[in-house]
C-alpha cells in the first residue's frame, strides 16, 4: 500500500517512544564489517533503510539475524565479496560507508556510487581525498569506485567541509591503519560520536569525536562487541516535537537525549512552544499563539537540515513571516510545491524560503519528494482541514518506525490506502 491518509484536525496528546537513530545504526552496521567476531546491536529501528543494509552486507557474506525485535546480530566471515550488488546499493546513500571498512579489513573494494533521496549534491570527493591520504589507490570509472590498499598508513587529513559521511569513512579506515591519523574540521554530529564509541568497543583507539579534531591510533585487529545500544533518533524525535507543536498538542517523548535536539528545542521555544527536559523524557506543549521564527541550517550543533522541511510545514500556519535559509542541500525546498497544494504561501529565492503564515491548510493529494519532505507532509496533514493523501510513502518508511501506530497512539487519525 503506497499511500498514507491523514484526517486532520486532531490534537496530539500522550506519550511516544523514540526509536534508535537510523543514521547511527547504518554507519555502525557498516563498521561491523571490521569486527572479527560477533556484534550485537540494540535499539535498531526496523525500517526500510535498515532492511536494505542488511541485504547488502548479507550479499557480502555476513550472517545477520534479529534475535529480538530491536536487536541485530552480525558476524562477518574471513573473506567477503568485493562488490555489493548495484540494485541494492543504488537504494541507499549510506552504502557509501562500506568503502572505508571494506578497504581497511580486506584491502579491496568495488562500490557503485550510491543512491538515496534527491536532496542535492553529495559528492564523494572528501571521502576519496581522505582514503587516498591513508594510502589507498582509487579509481572512478562508469559509476564504480575501485579502491585497493596493501596496508593503510596514518596521516593528517583536513576536510574542506565537515562532511558526516567523509568523517565516518575516514575514521573507520584509520582504525586499522598503521600509526596515528589526525582528521581536522570533522563533523561533530551525535551519530559520528556514536560510531566512534562503537569502534572503541571493538578495540579501536579514537579520541576527540564530537570536537573539531579526531585522533586515531591504528590497531592490528578489531574484536567483537556483544552488546551496543544505538543512540535515539534525534530527527524522529524532532518530527514528533514539531507535530505536537503544529496541532496545539501536549506530547511526552521517551528515549530521547535532550542535548541532541537542543537546536530544534531552542527554535520551538522561540516560537512560543514549551519544551521541558527530565532525564531521557522530553515534554512538548504548544503555546498560544505560536510566533514566526527564522532558521538557518548548519552542520551540528547548528539547526539540522533534516528538520527544516517539517518546520516549513509548521510555519505555514503561524501568523507572520518566517524565513528559512538552507545552507546544506540545495534541493531541500522541493517540499514547498507540495505544501502550496495544501494552501501554504511560500516563496523560494535560491536557498531562501519565505513563508507567509497564518492561512488555513486544506487536505489534498500530495507526493513526498524525499524522506524528510514526506515527514513534513505528515505534519501538514495533521494540521489541515479534511483528508490528506500522501503518495510515495516508501520514502517515509525509510526513516520512521511504525509511524501510523505511534501517531494513532497520540490521537491522530491516520491509515494506509
Amino acid at each position: 500500500m503506497g499511500k498514507l491518509v491523514i484526517a486532520g484536525g486532531n490534537v496530539l496528546k500522550g506519550r511516544v517512544r523514540i526509536s534508535g537513530a537510523k543514521n547511527a545504526a547504518l554507519a555502525i552496521m557498516c563498521a561491523s564489517i571490521m569486527a572479527e567476531g560477533q556484534v550485537l546491536l540494540e535499539n535498531i529501528p526496523d525500517i526500510t533503510d535498515i532492511q536494505v543494509m542488511i541485504s547488502i552486507i548479507r550479499c557480502l557474506g555476513a550472517q545477520v539475524e534479529w534475535p529480538e525485535s530491536d536487536s541485530l546480530s552480525i558476524r562477518m566471515p574471513g573473506r567477503i565479496e568485493a562488490m555489493p550488488p548495484y540494485e541494492l546499493v543504488k537504494k541507499l546513500r549510506a552504502s557509501n560507508l562500506l568503502l572505508g571498512p571494506m578497504l581497511a579489513r580486506y584491502g579491496r573494494v568495488e562500490l557503485c556510487l550510491p543512491g538515496g533521496c534527491n536532496i542535492g549534491s553529495r559528492p564523494m570527493d572528501l571521502h576519496f581525498k581522505g582514503l587516498a591520504a591513508l594510502g589507498a589507490e582509487l579509481t572512478l570509472e562508469k559509476g564504480v569506485v575501485r579502491a585497493t590498499a596493501r596496508r593503510l598508513n596514518g596521516s593528517r587529513i583536513y576536510l574542506d567541509f565537515p562532511s558526516v559521511g567523509a568523517t565516518e569513512n575516514i575514521m573507520m579506515a584509520a582504525c586499522l591503519a598503521k600509526g596515528q591519523t589526525v582528521i581536522e574540521n570533522v563533523a561533530k554530529e551525535p551519530e559520528v560520536v556514536d560510531l566512534a564509541n562503537f569502534l572503541n568497543c571493538l578495540g579501536a583507539r579514537i579520541r576527540g569525536a564530537g570536537t573539531d579534531i579526531i585522533k586515531i591510533e591504528g590497531v592490528d585487529v578489531l574484536g567483537e562487541c556483544l552488546r551496543y545500544n544505538v543512540i535515539p533518533d534525534r530527527i524522529e524525535a524532532g518530527t514528533y516535537m514539531v507535530a505536537a507543536s503544529a496541532t496545539g498538542g501536549d506530547v511526552q517523548l521517551e528515549n530521547v537525549i535532550p542535548l541532541h535536539v537542543e537546536p530544534l528545542s531552542a527554535k520551538l521555544r522561540e516560537a512560543n512552544v514549551e519544551v521541558y527536559e527530565e532525564g531521557d523524557v522530553l515534554r512538548v506543549r504548544a503555546g498560544e499563539p505560536l510566533r514566526p521564527v527564522d532558521i538557518k541550517t548548519m552542520p551540528y550543533p547548528g539547526f539540522p537540515t533534516d528538520m527544516q522541511s517539517q518546520m516549513m510545514a509548521l510555519l505555514s500556519r503561524v501568523k507572520g513571516t518566517s524565513m528559512i535559509v538552507e545552507n546544506i542541500f540545495e534541493n531541500r525546498f522541493r517540499i514547498a510545491d507540495e505544501l502550496k497544494r495544501m494552501g501554504a504561501k511560500i516563496r523560494i529565492e535560491g536557498r531562501l524560503a519565505i513563508i507567509e503564515g497564518g492561512g488555513r491548510l486544506c487536505g489534498a493529494k500530495v507526493k513526498a519528494p524525499d524522506l524528510r519532505a514526506g515527514a513534513a507532509l505528515v505534519v501538514a496533514g495533521l494540521m489541515a482541514e479534511g483528508e490528506t493523501e500522501i503518495d510515495n510513502v516508501y520514502y517515509i518508511d525509510r526513516g520512521y518506525h511504525r509511524l501510523e501506530e505511534k501517531l494513532a497512539s497520540l490521537g491522530a487519525r491516520v491509515w494506509r490506502r
